[in-house]
């Protein structure tokens, strides 16, 4: 009875410490990938349509090397991180926010460095939807004898990796909207006026996101109304798309957007009721014209934000009008917003409001944001969020 009682001790000591050692693993493990979640965001804007990936490579509890994907083209986060080793990666440990490419595109299989590199550990946040990934890199690791840890700090990296996911899956560009308003949910006087309601930082904060996006959309209101060059000052690492909702191709030949379309790519979305020549006319001064078919406007704004995510974009940032925005919010295709509020009233029932179209009809229908943060630049309120689906 005595041996029994001290082998049960024994037993009870030794599955205290397994627990205790998964725990410091797990607990080392989130630390890591927190890393590289935090290294993917420095490829915003620049790696796109690839994902933002970022990679940490640790030996003994220790960072030997860390890398993020850099540039489109250019070596992924896995290489990157692997180059940036200071000592043999033999028996080393790579976290990685995205499950590891297999797959020759523009550079190598990730999964045939991570082997010859001697890695004997991969952890990974999120499984890549990739048609040409999509649980195969995982499979290459572990018929090399890899072990696979999954779903590490899986929900933070499927937020840093949205975009490109909602891409993948749904063959749509995220869709980020922009207004600035004021205390009263207006942005513009009865008389049009609107220029400035956000105050300089605001706009700088607007500018910034400009230059990380692939493509800048306005309505044809807009367009008329503010005559927009919707370009990043200063420049941000992509030369986004200006873009504009225009079914009856009434874009004004002498607006900047048009006059500036050799420097700066222009988009024109119309319908099937536009003027022929008008297209011509737009297309002669270096615009590329879309021309839907369908004839309901929401189904052709699909169709063509169908065809530019096939195009390879990724971001879309919308800036307006209420006409555009509403019917983007009614269509459910608004995955993120960006509203500046500034401490001013306009008052008055014919001023304008930032979201036009059908909206709902009980509050419980309202589109909920999550992921909320909220800043203040100079006395506006920035307020930031995610649409939940």
């Amino acid at each position: 009875m005595q041996k029994w009682n001290r082998f049960q001790t024994v037993a009870v000591e030794l599955t205290k410490l397994v627990v205790k050692m998964s725990a410091d693993i797990a607990e080392q493990d989130a630390r890591w990938m927190r890393r590289a979640i935090e290294l993917s965001a420095r490829g915003r804007g620049s790696v796109e349509p690839n994902p933002m990936v970022g990679c940490v490579i640790v030996q003994n509890g220790e960072v030997i090397g860390e890398g993020w994907h850099q540039e489109f083209g250019g070596a992924h986060a896995e290489v990157n991180a692997l180059q940036q080793c200071s000592v043999a990666t033999d028996g080393a440990t790579a976290y990685v926010t995205l499950e590891p490419c297999c797959h020759h595109g523009k550079t190598p299989p990730c999964t045939e460095a991570l082997i010859r590199a001697g890695i004997t550990r991969v952890v990974i946040a999120h499984p890549d939807p990739f048609s040409e990934v999509s649980g195969n890199g995982i499979v290459a690791l572990r018929n090399a004898g890899i072990e696979i840890e999954m779903g590490v700090l899986k929900q933070e990296a499927s937020s840093a990796l949205s975009p490109y996911l909602y891409r993948i899956r749904e063959g749509l560009p995220w869709l980020i909207a922009k207004w600035a308003m004021t205390l009263d949910g207006r942005i513009a006087t009865k008389t049009g006026d609107s220029q400035w309601i956000s105050n300089e930082h605001s706009r700088a904060k607007t500018h910034l996101i400009r230059g990380q996006v692939d493509g800048v959309m306005v309505g044809i209101g807009t367009a008329l109304a503010d005559d927009p060059f919707l370009t990043p000052r200063p420049s941000g690492p992509r030369i986004a798309s200006r873009i504009v909702i225009d079914s009856k191709a009434r874009l004004p030949l002498d607006c900047k957007l048009v006059q500036t379309a050799s420097e700066y790519p222009c988009l024109i979305a119309v319908g099937p009721e536009a003027d022929p020549s008008r297209c011509e006319k737009l297309a002669a001064r270096g615009c590329q014209v879309w021309q839907g078919k369908a004839l309901d406007p929401q189904k052709r704004l699909k169709d063509f934000l169908k065809e530019l995510a096939s195009d390879g974009m990724t971001n879309l940032l919308v800036e307006g009008g209420g006409a555009l925005l509403g019917s983007l919010f009614d269509s459910q295709l608004i995955c993120e917003a960006h509203v500046f509020i500034a401490p001013k009233i306009i008052g008055g029932d014919h001023a304008i409001a930032p979201i036009g179209g059908i909206g709902i009809n009980q509050l419980s229908d309202s589109q909920v944001f999550s992921e909320t943060q909220i800043d203040v630049l100079d006395g506006d309120i920035h307020f930031s969020g995610r649409l939940m689906r």
